[in-house]
């Protein structure tokens, strides 16, 4: 039986997260603006209006060229690409074409089985975005709010093998672009396209055959649905020995299927020529290295890092590396506490990450420092407090907006360790209730912990628990 193998490009579309468009002053971010409230001349391409670069957008640009391990070029051109589509009101784009800010550059991937697949890069320039087209019953409209807003599109080699490696590969560059803080990388507000090119071949054969060109996908998940979808349908087209013709198609959500939108344009359909009216990029050796100071350790790096210097498993050290922020504020805690570096993964990854979620914060907005976070570890490890109080101090920390031990001196938080009193209150319970204690003599074990959960409940949750084990246990057995 024959065995097929997909082969997958990317074409990313990224946007920057400048204050300010591209070529005008207009803001950058429209979501949630009504139509049509943020544009200028320039920006709809109004007769006599002249485009003028955003700085920051160059910056930008340069930095993720940077962290894709592209060569930024010290020149480089703007470059007219010609359409016409409703949504583009010059009837052209200004971007790159062949002099680009930067050429070449790869992305490793780690993948499930520990091997690593090497996403190499065929193109990356920066450009301004279109506008909207929003289709209604018997009608067009057009949103040019979004015309002008700084991109960089990056388009990948035909590296990918699977729609599973293609999400991953997005999951990555998404982690990537926030991490470095070039974009805020949302789908769902079109911060991040893409869109995939898809052939198949003969597994083994190095022939790459026609691609189509799937579109207008918003989301991860609906990318490896869709690019899945179209690998099932050319696998039946080639075995019907059929034509596989290269269109571009629509994924439809809802339906779940592709459908023909056109056929594919080529760069010949473009006409590129030179932007008359904007300067060369210059990069010089002096402005890349100020540009590049900026550009933190990266999150493979950092996790590998992880791993050797705190003897993190990988588990930990991929949740942990999954945001900037909660990284550095691991290695905050990990620094200030002085413990089992394991122990503070553990806190961040199975107390602190719940409390984030709950209350839609980032680690950065927490009152609850690291060096707060340190301080109650500490405090668990000296046993002036036990597990349960800590979790406690998690949330009391952040709603009362005070330090830990302050709060533990204050409420009387502090673990009840002394020998006598523990006793006591032990005997007082199972004298309270001796069905349960002849049932623990009579064999059923299980019966301890809830003895347990009896004397927490008494001393407020204060108690050491390992003393109280201890004492139940040697009452129990007279």
């Amino acid at each position: 039986m024959t065995s097929y193998e997909a082969v997958i490009g990317l074409e990313t579309h990224i946007q920057l997260n400048t204050k300010s468009k591209i070529f005008c002053s207009c803001k950058a971010d429209s979501w949630g603006d009504p139509p049509n409230s943020n544009i200028c001349p320039i920006c709809t391409g109004q007769p006599g209006s002249l485009p003028t670069p955003n700085n920051a957008a160059i910056e930008k640009g340069i930095l993720l060229a940077a962290a894709m391990n592209a060569e930024i070029q010290p020149i480089s051109y703007f470059d007219r690409k010609n359409y016409f589509y409703p949504d583009l009101p010059k009837g052209y784009q200004i971007s790159q074409y062949d002099l680009a800010l930067a050429k070449g550059g790869y992305m490793d991937i780690p993948l499930q089985d520990g091997s690593t697949r090497r996403v190499r890069i065929q193109k990356l320039h920066i450009e301004e975005d279109a506008g909207k087209t929003i289709h209604k019953p018997g009608r067009r409209l057009l949103d040019f709010n979004r015309c002008g807003v700084p991109l960089v599109e990056m388009v990948t080699k035909p590296d990918l093998r699977s729609a599973d490696e293609a999400a991953l590969y997005i999951s990555r560059l998404r982690q990537l672009l926030r991490w470095i803080g070039v974009s805020y990388a949302d789908m769902e507000k079109g911060h991040l396209r893409i869109d995939a090119n898809v052939s198949i071949r003969e597994a083994g054969n190095q022939e790459l055959n026609p691609k189509t060109e799937i579109k207008n996908v918003n989301s991860i998940e609906h990318i490896r649905d869709a690019i899945n979808a179209e690998i099932q349908r050319q696998i039946k087209e080639m075995k019907e020995e059929h034509v596989i013709h290269s269109w571009t198609l629509d994924w439809n959500e809802d339906t779940q299927t592709l459908s023909k939108m056109r056929s594919k344009e080529t760069e010949a359909d473009y006409r590129y020529f030179r932007e008359p009216d904007l300067l060369p990029i210059q990069v010089d050796k002096e402005r890349k290295e100020e540009i590049l100071t900026s550009l933190p350790e990266l999150p493979l790096a950092r996790k590998k890092r992880f791993q050797e210097k705190y003897d993190l498993p990988n588990y930990d050290a991929d949740i942990l590396t999954s945001g900037r922020s909660l990284s550095d504020y691991f290695e905050s805690t990990a620094a200030s506490y002085g413990g089992d570096p394991k122990q503070a993964s553990n806190w961040l990854i199975n107390h602190l990450l719940g409390l984030l979620n709950e209350r839609g914060l980032s680690p950065e907005d927490l009152y609850l420092t690291p060096q707060y976070l340190a301080d109650i570890l500490s405090m668990i490890d000296e046993g002036s407090i036990n597990t349960s109080t800590g979790k406690q101090l998690l949330t009391k920390v952040e709603d009362q907006q005070k330090p830990p031990r302050d709060i533990v001196e204050e409420e009387g938080l502090a673990q009840v360790s002394d020998s006598a009193a523990i006793q006591s209150i032990c005997k007082e319970v199972i004298a309270e209730n001796p069905s349960q204690a002849d049932e623990y003599r009579e064999g059923k074990g299980a019966v301890l912990g809830w003895f347990m959960g009896q004397v927490m409940q008494k001393t407020g949750g204060k108690a050491d628990p390992q003393a109280v084990r201890a004492a139940l246990r040697e009452l129990l057995q007279e």
